[in-house]
């Protein structure tokens, strides 16, 4: 097992729609095609600043989701193109992270 952290960089003024977007299409969707959203999170004094993180059983379960999210007509024609104007898809950091033995994610 092992997460994704994903930050993003949100568009100035565009906070409140970006979370809007995030937790009535974006996120519902992807847990709609098996994905597991573990949190959603905005900086508490930078409005630019939003972090999710997804868990994945393994990494063939991590490439089917991307398929199956990111390659889907939903995706290609209704949510992605809308993106840009919120977040600045050239500042997106990905990180792969595992839990430690401590963590209580595991």
């Amino acid at each position: 097992m092992f997460f994704e952290l994903r930050q993003y960089s949100i568009r100035p003024g565009k906070k409140d729609e970006w979370v809007r977007m995030m937790e009535d299409e974006i996120i519902p969707f992807q847990q709609s095609q098996g994905m597991v959203i573990v949190g959603s999170f905005t900086g508490e004094e930078d409005d630019s600043v939003y972090v999710w993180v997804r868990r994945f059983d393994s990494e063939e379960e991590r490439e089917r989701l991307y398929e199956a999210v990111y390659q889907s007509d939903h995706w290609k024609n209704d949510i992605g193109p809308r993106i840009p104007e919120l977040m600045d898809r050239d500042k997106i950091s990905v990180q792969r992270i595992e839990p430690t033995k401590l963590s209580a994610l595991r």
